[in-house]
């Protein structure tokens, strides 16, 4: 927190402290706020642009020293105790809260007592904000994946909010609220929904479910929206715009069909878009990282923007005044680069950027080995606007765990800390990485999600898109995410792109895509750690995860470990197992190839071998595995083993 602070005292001046804007209105007072009004924000795209009163504040329970107790313990997890029950936020005056999340729900009691009243409007188990069992608290808005539960029903109150929790021990959590002006109107929020209301959430959920095909949404644009499709050849140092526009209005759609063109290592390809002849380019990225691909691979399919069947989609809103450009540039290397065939598609209407909406600008990021005890900027926007999405690489510079994950983001508005989160994959919706079916793949949801995730590969990422929540600013805005536990010291390779609205790019913040930074960096040196490690076992063979595996078998067994991940290449084996009372004898093959001959496992007194050289062998995508065989001998019939790791020769 301090080194933000401190940092802050040294940006330039900047412009006076405007006035609250309304919803797409200029300086008019904000129409009334309530359930519905939040949750049309949810599934009506076209109020992505508007600028909206009030800001977003946040409370967590993050370790206030600077140190990685997020939660664990408890000490943070709440702002005061009243009497035996603990208080997780208490705000005054108008708002709405907009996302709760948490990893760590239980079924004790979390009550909303709304505008002082003495009796909570809502009481309910914790669990069951997520559950999709209590209505209105329903699936999908409320829900959980990849580690964590989330709730994005919002919660209006007009004169205060306080959230209790009644259970001894509160551990992660973050509940995020929107503050209003003090003359704002709200209709408070009531467990019990009227008609309109209803039809609303439905909407919402209806939309929501559009993820499964979200190249659907095209079919509600309606006749005020055109289309305007293009086919051509696009080669390395050439730019071909796709489409211009000189009158005003708005794109609310893009797809972009290459076939695999954009997968792959190298992200030669950029997405460029410029507003109202600007001599900034409002969006200039590779193509691969605007359409959430993660490290040379789609990833991300959300009700926004991502990949489906090979067509890249974006439907984020774009509105301009007076002329609009999307080109695609493609960036020449020094090597031969192939010609790319290149189909698009735009929708767009006449209906023009007003003055109470934001153009829409992205800043893109890459630091390859950030600074130490500095953490990596996301963004750094100065003028008015609002945050609507965060895309996310994380690749560790260093085998092993991924442990750079475990960093807080903080987001500081018009000079003010907002937000400060509990963990990198929590600001994502997630929770626990590197555990089972948790936080431990690729998994893409409408607004929110995980990139990827692999431990061999020592690299992960995450994407949230932010609607109701969208984060308002009105003089600056400055977003970090750190890198490592505390101090900011891990080695690793941030990819980032943030999407705003504003009146105004942030050019200084953004990166030049320059060769090397359109490059995906992979690790030469891999390690296949216990909990996921993809293996099968053979015939007759038994297995026991004590933090480390204990592999049995009648006479001989075999253990085949999946490495799916890897790029081809001829690999240096090595391996962590343990000599034990109990041990028989092990061999290590590659497939039908045997790398290792026969070896004792056995010893009097237990013992660990670290990291014990195997052998060599080629890994192709079809020889990408290898198996352990065991045998019983007379002295034992066990075999101890931990990390597998591999070194590209």
């Amino acid at each position: 927190m301090l080194s933000l602070k401190n940092k802050l005292l040294f940006l330039s001046l900047f412009v006076s402290l405007s006035c609250f804007y309304a919803q797409g209105k200029g300086k008019s007072p904000e129409k009334k706020v309530g359930i519905i009004s939040e949750l049309e924000q949810m599934y009506l795209l076209k109020q992505l642009p508007a600028y909206r009163s009030g800001i977003i504040e946040q409370e967590s329970s993050y370790d206030r020293t600077g140190k990685n107790d997020d939660g664990f313990s408890g000490k943070y997890s709440y702002i005061r105790k009243e009497g035996d029950q603990l208080v997780l936020a208490d705000w005054k005056g108008p708002g709405v809260i907009n996302r709760i999340w948490t990893p760590t729900p239980t079924t004790d009691t979390i009550k909303f007592y709304i505008d002082g009243e003495k009796k909570p409007r809502i009481s309910i188990p914790f669990i069951d904000l997520f559950s999709g069992k209590v209505y209105p608290f329903i699936n999908p808005i409320c829900g959980n994946e990849v580690g964590g539960y989330y709730c994005y029903l919002p919660i209006p109150y007009q004169k205060s909010c306080k959230v209790v929790y009644t259970g001894k021990k509160m551990e992660f959590y973050q509940i995020q609220s929107r503050l209003l002006p003090e003359k704002t109107i709200v209709k408070p929020f009531s467990m019990i929904l009227d008609d309109s209301e209803n039809r609303v959430l439905d909407k919402v959920c209806e939309y929501w479910q559009i993820q499964t095909d979200p190249l659907r949404q095209t079919e509600k644009f309606g006749p005020i929206v055109r289309s305007e499709s293009k086919q051509f050849f696009i080669s390395p140092g050439e730019s071909v715009p796709f489409f211009i526009d000189d009158r005003g209005g708005r794109i609310v759609g893009i797809e972009i069909e290459a076939g695999t063109s954009f997968y792959g290592d190298k992200k030669d390809i950029l997405f460029q878009a410029c507003w109202d002849g600007d001599n900034v380019m409002a969006i200039n990225c590779p193509v691969a990282d605007y359409f959430g691909y993660a490290f040379g691979k789609p990833s991300v399919r959300s009700i926004l923007l991502g990949s489906y069947n090979d067509v890249n989609y974006s439907y984020l809103p774009m509105p301009y005044r007076k002329k609009a450009q999307l080109k695609l540039t493609y960036e020449k290397r020094s090597e031969e680069q192939p010609k790319i065939e290149v189909k698009t598609k735009v929708y767009y209407s006449d209906d023009s950027r007003t003055e109470g909406e934001g153009a829409l600008y992205t800043i893109w990021r890459r630091e390859i080995d950030p600074e130490e005890y500095k953490p990596y900027l996301l963004s750094q926007i100065m003028g008015k606007g609002h945050l609507v999405g965060v895309l996310h690489q994380a690749q560790a510079l260093k085998p092993g765990m991924t442990l750079f994950f475990e960093g807080d983001d903080i987001t500081v508005a018009d000079r003010k800390m907002r937000t400060h989160g509990t963990g990198s994959e929590d600001f994502y919706n997630g929770g626990w990485y590197a555990l089972l079916d948790r936080w431990d793949r690729g998994v893409s949801l409408p607004i929110h999600g995980s990139m990827d995730y692999s431990l061999p590969m020592a690299r992960t990422g995450g994407y949230r898109f932010f609607l109701s929540d969208k984060m308002s600013f009105e003089q600056d805005f400055l977003q970090t995410i750190e890198h490592g536990p505390e101090d900011n010291k891990y080695p690793v390779d941030y990819t980032s792109l943030t999407f705003y609205y504003g009146d105004r790019p942030a050019p200084h913040c953004t990166t030049d895509p320059v060769e090397e930074l359109r490059t995906v960096n992979h690790l030469k040196e891999h390690i296949f750690y216990p909990q996921l490690m993809n293996i099968t076992l053979g015939g007759n063979t038994q297995i026991e995860n004590r933090g480390r595996f204990v592999v049995s078998a009648q006479g001989e067994g075999s253990v085949r470990i999946m490495l799916d991940e890897l790029p081809e290449g001829i690999y240096k084996i090595m391996l962590t197992y343990y000599e034990t009372p109990e041990g028989g004898e092990f061999s290590v093959w590659n497939r039908q190839k045997m790398i290792s001959d026969w070896k004792s496992a056995y010893s009097p007194q237990e013992k660990v071998c670290l990291k014990q050289y195997i052998g060599e062998f080629s890994l192709t995508k079809h020889t990408n595995s290898v198996t352990i065989k065991i045998r019983n001998t007379d002295k034992g019939k066990k075999f101890h083993f931990e990390n597998l790791f591999l070194e590209k020769i």
